[in-house]
């Protein structure tokens, strides 16, 4: 069973913990079987995993968010990277091409697209394996997930079936209407449109090559830039004669806003938070190291991070993302492949950050034009390397860099460094990377 999960956007709609770099999906917000807690993308993962011993999952992806799949996942996960963020159908398209040329998937094999951030249960992951095999053995060329609708919501398309059978045709696409409308359609036996479907490889990648002029998966990819943005509903779903859909009436939420995400969240407070008794339907979500404490609140969700603080009425919650689109700032928090990194402070001439290395990880030798740093080591061991020459290093340890000079440091433990940036201009891209010899 062939699984690709769209992991793409930024999720700004659950500002101040998303940003252009940290979306909504690799946010640890629910908890696992032994209670740690998980963001969306490992547990969509580890549901897949769980579920069958011959499911192979490709995540298609933006390349800014390859570092963060990697420090969820491990980097021995099947990634499609998109050199440039498109819409859905440019990006199943560049997956099924590395799918055929890459990974040597027949194009007699069905394939399931699914997007990566759903609030699911384990049924659902039992119907994905239901509609990969209808894809397999059915006479449509395309097979969709249509989710029970459990109100007449304007936030979603909806899928009208022919008839109320487990699996239908499809009769019509419709897209996202008015409460009222959204009523008259689930009278009618409306599905929502969840985004999910399955197909043959073949097919998908004959719809590619008529709508995109490509040989193969390495020739897409390096066309990927100049590509038409547009959707695979849009593309393919809406000029299919031959669809079916298949019902689902368990458990899915599409998690886009802080009022839905809330109504899924097991703890009511994570983090540093307080709240007195008079308090009902309270949120609060701090990463940051200072205490939140509320007192007689309704119906609220209060987030802080470095990026900023919200405070907000959860229904209201929905309309952030244009307030969201006007603040423009410093990405403060990121996790990547080696580890991650927190900024502390940020000055006119200089920038404070604290970066913590997974044992056995280092990061790229690098140099830079416009600054000089100076590390300090707070936790762990590990070793640098300036200008070719190596020295071990442990806590309080100062490690300094002038400008030019050729820096690395790869941890033996976890290691953690305050690092502080020195310049009149710092940013990122001021940074040279080399071969380390």
């Amino acid at each position: 069973m062939n699984v690709v999960l769209l992991s793409g956007g930024s999720g700004k709609r659950l500002w101040p913990l998303s940003n252009d770099v940290r979306s909504k999906q690799f946010i640890r917000f629910f908890k696992d079987e032994n209670g740690e807690y998980e963001s969306m993308v490992q547990r969509m993962y580890r549901g897949l995993k769980k579920a069958g011993e011959n499911v192979n999952i490709t995540i298609a992806t933006s390349k800014t968010q390859l570092s963060e799949i990697e420090n969820q996942l491990g980097n021995k996960v099947n990634v499609s990277v998109e050199p440039d963020r498109k819409d859905t159908f440019p990006a199943i398209a560049l997956a099924c091409a590395y799918l055929h040329d890459e990974c040597r998937v027949p194009d007699d094999e069905a394939v399931v697209i699914c997007p990566v951030d759903p609030y699911v249960e384990d049924d659902y992951f039992k119907a994905l394996i239901e509609l990969c095999k209808l894809a397999q053995t059915s006479e449509a060329n395309l097979c969709l997930l249509g989710m029970e609708p459990t109100y007449p919501s304007a936030k979603y398309g909806y899928i009208i079936p022919k008839d109320s059978n487990p699996v239908s045709e499809v009769a019509m696409f419709k897209e996202k209407p008015d409460e009222k409308t959204a009523e008259e359609y689930i009278q009618k036996g409306a599905l929502w449109n969840g985004g999910v479907f399955a197909f043959r490889l073949g097919y998908l990648l004959k719809k590619a090559h008529e709508l995109i002029a490509f040989r193969d998966y390495r020739d897409l990819f390096e066309r990927y830039s100049d590509l038409e943005r547009i959707s695979f509903d849009y593309a393919v779903a809406e000029k299919e004669d031959r669809i079916a859909v298949m019902r689902f009436r368990g458990v899915w939420k599409d998690l886009g806003t802080w009022n839905t995400l809330t109504e899924s969240i097991e703890d009511h407070v994570m983090g540093k938070g307080v709240m007195n008794d008079k308090c009902e339907n309270v949120h609060i979500i701090n990463e940051l190291n200072v205490p939140i404490l509320a007192m007689g609140m309704h119906d609220v969700i209060i987030t802080a991070s470095p990026e900023g603080i919200l405070v907000s009425d959860k229904k209201e919650s929905s309309y952030i993302k244009p307030y969201v689109d006007d603040i423009v700032g410093q990405v403060m928090f990121a996790e990547k492949s080696w580890g991650s990194f927190r900024v502390l402070n940020v000055e006119d001439e200089s920038m404070t950050i604290l970066v913590t290395l997974n044992p056995g990880h280092s990061m790229n030798y690098h140099s830079h034009q416009l600054r000089d740093e100076v590390w300090v080591v707070i936790e762990g061991k590990g070793t640098t390397v300036v200008d070719g020459m190596k020295q071990n290093v442990t806590v309080g340890d100062v490690i300094t860099m002038q400008t030019g000079c050729r820096h690395t440091v790869i941890a033996d433990t976890t290691l953690k460094i305050v690092e502080v940036q020195i310049g009149k201009e710092i940013t990122i891209h001021d940074k040279y990377k080399f071969e380390l010899e």
